[in-house]
């Protein structure tokens, strides 16, 4: 029989919890002293494990991870695939209308914002229904219904005869990926221990990037091409995804989070034994411990696990936390900068030159993913995102100014590079860090509602910047900025950062009952990275609260 740490002058007995088994945790109380106790010891072993060995001992969890998270390749190839198109010649030919002013054919500003409109709002639709959902089901279950849904609707983007066909398809085909966009980060956070967590929740946005490279590669491939399969090819493609990945997410563990909040509690403990080595002997039951008592510690707060709760007590604060963060991927001028191969025609570059650099500059975006692992366990998520938000505001100021000259070659293809600059900038620390901060921002019973609120908020915000004013910018049909579009988002973005500077919060090295803790306390955001934690604290506290309760009812 083994002890360990004290907790208020008691030894931890680990024979304790085993003898009772799993089933007596489902209803102890959240002050009982043997949970506190196991829990006390799985947060100190956790914060205990160091990167290396995490990804030794959980290096299955590590793979279910990064195969579940790939699902949103889906949905940044689309989203390049789709705006790109706009600049397209034979899509262009098939389903633009003639423009005198350009004298060919064009997909006019207004059907550009039906497109982004309807399809945000399809992926809003996909978001919250997953966050119902799941909170059900679990994850596997909707990510294979959501599979078989998209290689469903794909054949209607596919032979559409006509741009509203092909509005009807794609419309259809954003239900699933706003489902795929959701759950990544969600299950990534539930399946991996801390010192690995920010890795695997940054991938997701290694996700996107590779989604959107092998979008610019087929589009560059076929550009010159004239017939309909230019067009068609890139939809079929989107073909490969959906069985393997459908096999992927049936054979997967199920997030032990979720089977401890729907009290499987045994199930829980065998989804930790598929996440985990089995010869390195982990403590599962002290592991199931920690997640029953942070579970109990946010079902006294707040009971409920639906959208509402996500806006009542401490919960209303990392709501807005995640959905500024996600938003900040808007308001940082990606509809531009992302939207690359259209705006560099609109600055006077060829259609080959510009699919070329489209092409350069997401693969760009995918080493600065990587790069951004180097240093992702050593500066903390606020650090990071302020950082990198920083130099894309200064970029996009550049870009402005740049226009403000009579439009030159030189100063168009200036513009241009600095954009994909933007996209290196960008990738290294706003892009992949957005996505650990929401991640973990949120309370474990509110997990993907958070997530899935912060995504509708950025596809809100996508409607309304990218769908709605973007296209009348930049459109040579409309307002036609051209380089000026950078002036509105260099204004935004500032607005951004002062929020960020203000009002984020640093999550890293902090377990997921340590940040329902801090947030209870009150701690502000420019405090949170400093704040020293005595983990005895949160529970010894608790086992006075308990004390003084039972005097009292006495």
């Amino acid at each position: 029989m083994s002890t360990d740490k004290r907790v208020g002058g008691d030894e931890i007995n680990h024979a304790e919890i085993s003898d009772g088994g799993l089933d007596h945790l489902k209803n102890v109380d959240l002050h009982d002293k043997v949970l506190a106790n196991n829990a006390l010891e799985a947060t100190t072993q956790e914060h205990n494990l160091g990167v290396l060995q995490a990804f030794k001992t959980y290096k299955r969890a590590a793979f279910w991870s990064v195969l579940i998270s790939t699902t949103v390749i889906m949905e940044g190839y689309d989203v390049t695939l789709l705006g790109s198109f706009y600049g397209y010649p034979s899509f262009r030919d098939k389903y633009g209308s003639f423009l005198e002013s350009t004298g060919d054919n064009q997909i006019s500003a207004e059907w550009q914002q039906k497109f982004n409109c309807l399809g945000a709002l399809a992926n809003i639709i996909g978001a919250m229904l997953n966050g119902w959902a799941t909170a059900k089901w679990g994850h596997r279950k909707v990510l294979m219904l959501s599979l078989f849904w998209l290689a469903a609707f794909i054949f209607v983007v596919f032979f559409a005869p006509t741009i509203e066909v092909m509005l009807v398809g794609q419309f259809l085909c954003n239900i699933p990926w706003g489902v795929f966009a959701t759950t990544g980060p969600a299950y990534a956070a539930e399946v991996t221990p801390l010192a690995i967590r920010g890795y695997l929740t940054a991938y997701i946005n290694l996700c996107w990037c590779t989604g959107q490279f092998i979008s610019a590669g087929v589009l560059k491939g076929l550009v010159n091409n004239k017939t309909q399969w230019s067009y068609k090819v890139p939809f079929a493609i989107q073909w490969i995804w959906p069985i393997p990945l459908f096999i992927a997410a049936w054979m997967a563990p199920e997030s032990p989070w979720f089977l401890v909040r729907t009290n499987q509690l045994d199930a829980a403990k065998k989804s930790l034994q598929r996440l985990s080595e089995p010869d390195h002997q982990v403590d599962f039951d002290g592991t199931i411990a920690m997640m029953v008592h942070t579970n109990k510690l946010e079902i006294e707060e707040r009971a409920g696990v639906n959208y509402w709760d996500a806006f009542r007590g401490t919960n209303r604060r990392r709501t807005e936390i995640a959905c500024m963060a996600f938003m900040s991927q808007i308001t940082n001028g990606g509809a531009l900068c992302y939207s690359g191969s259209f705006f560099f025609q609109q600055t006077g570059i060829g259609a080959s030159a510009s699919y070329g650099i489209s092409l350069g500059g997401t693969g760009i975006a995918f080493i600065g993913v990587i790069v951004s692992w180097l240093y992702i366990s050593k500066w903390g998520r606020r650090t990071i995102w302020l950082t990198g938000f920083s130099s894309l505001v200064l970029i996009l100021w550049t870009i402005g100014f740049l226009a403000l000259p009579h439009q030159t070659k030189s100063l168009a293809w200036a513009q241009s590079l600095l954009c994909i600059v933007w996209l290196g900038a960008y990738s290294m620390s706003v892009g992949p860090i957005v996505f650990t901060i929401v991640a973990e921002i949120g309370s474990t019973r509110l997990r993907t509602q958070t997530v899935v609120l912060a995504r509708s908020f950025y596809y809100f915000g996508n409607i309304i910047c990218g769908g709605l004013l973007q296209p009348k910018l930049i459109s040579p049909g409309a307002w036609n900025a051209k380089g000026k579009t950078a002036f509105f988002w260099a204004g935004l973005a500032t607005l951004t950062l002062i929020w960020g500077y203000f009002r984020l919060f640093e999550t890293k090295d902090r377990t997921f009952g340590e940040v329902d803790f801090m947030f209870q306390k009150g701690v502000s955001a420019r405090k949170s990275a400093s704040f020293k934690i005595n983990e005895e604290e949160i529970y010894a506290a608790e086992e006075r609260e308990s004390k003084v309760e039972r005097v009292a009812s006495a």
